[in-house]
């Protein structure tokens, strides 16, 4: 890694995102770098809508780059390599200076050693940490000879690499710096729901195989939760990577009958209108924790990734983010096997009516979005800030 650049030359800075919300993370740095690097900032990147949106399209589409669990990995394994040698090639020609990998370990690693070798000079920095604190914590030291700075959410990630040489930032989690308005009162208006009755959002996540597998459970409790309350609405909120995927999907199965599907861009006027989530274990259960909705979780991988998980990697009790940080399951879990329609029904129905444990759980996440915060800048600022740092101590 060497720097080895005139004053004004041109800094070229290339962004890597595997993921919908590694997409979001990426759009939200381009303005506070431009603000650091000033005009002779130049992007490009790998990304989705969020990137476009702020003017870099992507020459790889996004949608090839999600894989959940070890069996998936293997099948994806020869795909996600090709593109990770493609991306890598883009970098080069695009004579990238600077290398933002975000989030995305299994791509954004393979993408990492094949710029190591083709642009050797390009500093990299890892935007999102592995979750060593929950599983694989041997990835601190691949991480630590793969990249030059990492650029951390969560103020306990720091510990797991004081055994390395890599600089470790802690930038603050994203989720908790963005500022999320919706307006639930117009959203209940243009679908005809009262003020007083309730309104469920069902949140499959936004990559293809999660919904493949919470469909039935998923569906199958709603079904039976609006038998025994017949009043209530379900807003479906549908991240781009797999709304087209969820629709076609309901067009053959009854149990999304009435279910109103929102685009993605709805998302926080549904969180202001909510009541109750039943949500897919990632990013979204600590959005909806920031905003107040009290939630259920649900996830499922492949029988051989669970026992793999169980067996070797898994280092924590619990899924959702907010739970991880108090230690306490403060949302209900139902996780693989225990992700079965009666127990989410069940648990949702005991929210939805009573008022009493639904501002319980409120409170305490409340709590843990207290612990999580950063108290500082915006997540995208202090990112920015931490890579133009390291760019200028760059010999």
């Amino acid at each position: 890694m060497a720097k080895q650049k005139g004053p004004d030359a041109p800094v070229r800075i290339f962004l890597v995102a595997g993921e919908a919300s590694g997409d979001i993370l990426a759009a939200e740095l381009i303005e506070p770098l431009r603000e650091r690097f000033g005009s002779r900032v130049e992007f490009a990147g790998i990304g989705g809508p969020a990137m476009a949106a702020k003017g870099i399209t992507s020459p790889v589409s996004m949608s090839q780059l999600s894989v959940l669990g070890f069996m998936e990995g293997l099948m994806a394994w020869r795909r996600i390599s090709m593109l990770a040698k493609k991306t890598a090639s883009i970098i080069d020609a695009f004579q990238a200076d600077i290398v933002v990998l975000v989030d995305s370990w299994g791509f954004t690693m393979r993408v990492a050693r094949a710029v190591r070798v083709l642009r050797p000079q390009a500093v990299l920095t890892k935007y999102v940490g592995p979750q060593v604190w929950a599983t694989r914590p041997g990835r601190a030291a691949v991480l630590a000879n793969m990249v030059d700075q990492l650029l951390t959410i969560h103020a306990f990630d720091a510990p797991f690499y004081e055994n390395t040489s890599l600089p470790v930032s802690f930038v603050g989690n994203p989720v908790l710096s963005r500022k999320v308005v919706g307006d639930g009162i117009a959203l209940r208006k243009t679908y005809k729901v009262g003020q007083h009755d309730k309104v469920l959002l069902v949140l499959f996540g936004s990559r293809h195989a999660e919904f493949s597998r919470l469909q039935a459970p998923f569906m199958e409790a709603v079904q039976t939760l609006r038998e025994k309350n017949p009043g209530i609405t379900v807003f479906c909120p549908l991240s781009h990577a797999i709304a087209i995927q969820v629709r076609a999907a309901a067009v053959d199965d009854p149990r999304f009958k009435d279910v109103v599907f929102l685009d993605e861009a709805d998302k926080e006027d549904a969180f202001a209108a909510a009541d109750l989530a039943l949500a897919c274990s990632g990013t979204v259960t600590t959005e909806l924790a920031a905003v107040g909705v009290a939630m259920v979780v649900g996830y499922k991988v492949s029988p051989v990734t669970w026992a793999l998980l169980k067996t070797f990697f898994l280092k924590t009790g619990y899924a959702s983010l907010v739970n991880v940080a108090t230690d306490t399951m403060i949302v209900p879990e139902y996780i693989q096997g225990a992700c079965q329609p009666a127990a989410l029904c069940a648990a949702l129905d005991a929210l939805l009516n009573d008022d009493n444990a639904r501002s319980q759980q409120q409170k305490a996440l409340a709590g843990a979005v207290d612990k999580m915060g950063s108290n500082g800048p915006p997540t995208a600022h202090r990112a920015a800030e931490a890579i133009h740092k390291f760019w200028q101590n760059t010999p």
